[in-house]
């Protein structure tokens, strides 16, 4: 959980927001102990009422604890309660407990308060790690926290603190997967000779086999980066050494148009042939602003849904997260509501609406923000079933991994989810690049045939906003 090494065995002292954030954290710490100042105990209290996903975790953690204390009397509190009971393996022998947890049962004066102002919170808990520094000295005392002023004001003290890192899905950003892999001529080269290929129902396929494949992934899309190159995907990975691609359709030409849309470049194609994929239950598209990630999405939904009858409705939501300073309470219904949100919604059917479809294309796109396409809050989904919907999650990246799985997990037979969002941008308190809920799917479903992942790399919104993302 924690990457630093100390040299004592640690006593961590948990933040309020850590549990927060993950009500299974108290498991999280292997053989190391807890600490729970009486003051997050009073915080947790405070947060337990209400319907939102804190709320809720709040809630967890004290179920958890209320757990862990049954049955224990007040001398066995004192000695701190095993979070891990032994457990009894296939031989017999009685394994030995991973850590206890410890609750502040005195009030604890640091030796040094006067850096210590007032009496928030954070100082509190502060002047409680300080006080246990000065009693444990066989304990390597850090608190774990996940507000950044709080660790520094702990660095300024000389007590150590860390993030919480458990929820962490990569180490850095940069090796998320892209889903995308460049050959070089000598790879294609070298199997091309000695490689099986067919077609079936107008679509080509052939079979790679040997041991450098061995890294390729389901549905991960592969290509030449030289003029006539191939474009293709992985359809089928038979074995480390044996896996069958299949040649992508080539959405740029006008011809092929996906209502009134074609692709302006390579990963814009892959991504019109994974939303085109009724094989595909679950796509994601990663991307920065103006790298055409809603306008694809849309486009293909409504092809599904109006054209080729794959789908009953379109559903679009996003999380409700404010860049700047809330407008306060707005009126009406759900959809009402949620329509300021959906700006990039209107702006897309714009968009769609000019393209040359045709009259009946034209009054058909303006029709279909009434009937086709609906507009529900995520707050409102825990407990449905989406049976043959094309939902489109917009912004994705302000999810948590808990959040992102309550969402998928609503998906009946015949529903698609198409996750949108860029990491980069991310404007939930306490998530990161690392711990993003978009960030957790991408890595996870990677392995999985019926999902698909592509990262958008360029930018075709205008001139002005491709200079405005690299000057800016």
């Amino acid at each position: 959980m924690i990457k630093r090494q100390h040299d004592k065995p640690c006593l961590f002292v948990l933040d309020t927001n850590v549990l927060m954030h993950d009500p299974t954290a108290i498991f999280r710490f292997q053989e190391h102990d807890i600490f729970l100042p009486m003051v997050v105990l009073e915080e947790l209290d405070a947060a337990k009422k209400g319907m939102s996903e804190v709320a809720r975790n709040v809630r967890q953690v004290s179920r958890f604890l209320d757990h862990l204390m049954s049955n224990a009397d007040k001398e066995e509190i004192d000695a701190g309660l095993l979070v891990n009971p032994p457990l009894e393996n296939a031989g017999g022998r009685i394994l030995p407990p991973t850590g206890r947890l410890y609750f502040q049962t005195e009030h604890l004066r640091p030796r040094i308060a006067e850096p210590l102002p007032g009496t928030n919170a954070d100082n509190n808990l502060l002047g409680t790690a300080q006080a246990l520094c000065e009693l444990r000295q066989d304990r390597t005392v850090v608190i774990v926290s996940k507000d950044i002023n709080l660790r520094i004001k702990a660095a300024v003290l000389g007590i150590p603190a860390e993030d919480y890192s458990n929820d962490q899905v990569l180490d850095d950003a940069a090796l998320l997967y892209t889903g995308m892999l460049a050959l070089d001529t000598e790879f294609w080269d070298h199997h091309e000779k000695g490689m099986d290929s067919w077609k079936e129902e107008g679509r080509t396929f052939y079979r790679v086999m040997g041991p450098d494949i061995a890294d390729w992934y389901p549905n991960e899309c592969i290509y030449q980066d030289q003029d006539g190159g191939i474009e293709a995907m992985v359809r089928e990975k038979r074995s480390p050494t044996e896996a069958v691609i299949e040649l992508v359709t080539d959405y740029r030409p006008v011809r092929h148009n996906v209502w009134g849309i074609t692709a302006r470049n390579r990963e814009q194609n892959f991504a019109l042939n994974m939303l085109m994929d009724p094989d595909l239950d679950f796509v994601t598209l990663l991307g920065a602003a103006g790298t055409g990630k809603t306008l694809l999405a849309l486009a293909a939904g409504l092809t599904q849904v109006l054209d080729r009858n794959l789908y009953r409705e379109i559903i679009m939501t996003r999380v409700t997260v404010p860049v700047g300073e809330d407008i306060g309470f707005l009126p009406g219904t759900e959809e009402e509501k949620m329509t300021p949100w959906m700006g990039a919604l209107m702006d897309n059917l714009e968009v769609l609406n000019q393209n040359e479809g045709g009259d009946w294309g034209r009054a058909a796109t303006g029709d279909l923000l009434r009937n086709r396409i609906r507009i529900q809050s995520l707050n409102f989904m825990r407990g449905r079933t989406f049976l043959k919907k094309y939902i489109i999650l917009d912004e994705a990246q302000n999810l948590t991994a808990k959040q992102m799985k309550t969402l998928i997990t609503r998906a009946g037979p015949g529903t698609k989810i198409v996750c949108l969002g860029n990491i980069s941008q991310i404007d939930t308190p306490y998530l990161t690049e690392t711990t993003s809920g978009l960030t957790y799917v991408v890595d996870r479903f990677k392995h999985w045939g019926h999902s698909g992942h592509i990262t958008l790399q360029r930018g075709e919104r205008s001139r002005l906003a491709d200079f405005a993302s690299d000057a800016l």
